[in-house]
């Protein structure tokens, strides 16, 4: 299954008279450090969505295993049935246009099990540019009965991440600078773990903010060492954003594993070695 869904495709999908059982649509709108997302999804939202909370729903209370670790499964699961999401539903899932928390929600369904979600792709503003209406009207939830089995996609704890590094492709989707260790606006320490390589997100996606087509995906993560059968593995700061390269590349038809602790975990433990500069290593 393709992992994003244009806003023209769930247009249709959504008409139910025309197209049968509508998919169950997820509202993640989420920016790291800004406003919560709730009031925006309650001033206006796609018909029919149900807002979830990255950070009480989609992660776990920040600590040693950084920012945004893996949440609770019960809490997980809950938060699912609650927004309508069945063991065989369709799910969409959709944030302001960012990507980011989209690609969370995606990836944290798509690891607990779930067979068919997608990520709209450019989010709400693609979703408005196309014409698509928006409402304040409050949705009514059927519960859903999803049960999540862990562990369907490829997950990397520190030293997971450290050895993949040695051994195939551990990509850095953080800004250059932050990977250079020239600037640290949010964890302890600057720099990147040893033997990453420098992949922001920015690059995955157009000016228009949707992703770049998939031949172009492959050909930039190529460029990247992402060939042959090469084993990948994404981070960045928390985990968030290196699910949207997790998706990027998903895409372009590579499979990735996410280390969900991503920098915030690998800085938080002064015995972990530490790289900066350009360079591989």
């Amino acid at each position: 299954m393709n992992p994003i869904i244009s806003a023209a495709e769930l247009m249709d999908r959504v008409d139910a008279s025309a197209s049968g059982q509508p998919p169950v649509l997820l509202d993640v709108r989420y920016q790291l450090g800004g406003p919560p997302g709730r009031p925006e999804y309650e001033a206006g939202h796609i018909p029919g969505a149900v807002f979830v909370d990255l950070e009480s729903e989609l992660a776990g209370p920040a600590g040693k295993q950084g920012r945004h670790p893996l949440p609770d499964l019960a809490v997980f699961a809950a938060a699912m049935r609650g927004a309508g999401v069945g063991s065989d539903t369709e799910v969409v899932v959709y944030d302001g246009g960012q990507g980011w928390a989209a690609a969370r929600a995606w990836w944290m369904l798509r690891w607990a099990g779930h067979p068919s979600v997608r990520v709209l792709d450019g989010g709400l503003a693609a979703w408005r540019a196309q014409g698509g209406p928006v409402t304040d009207e409050r949705t009514p939830v059927r519960e859903g009965d999803f049960v999540p089995q862990p562990g369907a996609l490829p997950l990397l704890d520190a030293d997971g991440a450290a050895a993949l590094a040695r051994r195939g492709l551990l990509l850095d989707a953080r800004a250059g600078e932050r990977y250079r260790g020239e600037v640290e606006p949010i964890d302890a320490v600057a720099g990147h773990i040893p033997g990453a390589v420098s992949a922001p997100t920015t690059e995955n996606v157009a000016a228009d903010g949707r992703l770049r087509p998939a031949a172009e995906l492959a050909a930039r993560f190529g460029a990247l060492g992402a060939a042959d059968g090469a084993e990948v593995g994404v981070y960045c700061g928390s985990g968030v954003s290196a699910a949207q390269e997790v998706l990027a590349l998903a895409v372009a038809g590579i499979p990735a594993a996410l280390y969900v602790g991503s920098w915030s975990e690998w800085s938080s433990d002064p015995s972990r070695p530490v790289a900066t500069g350009p360079q591989r290593g």
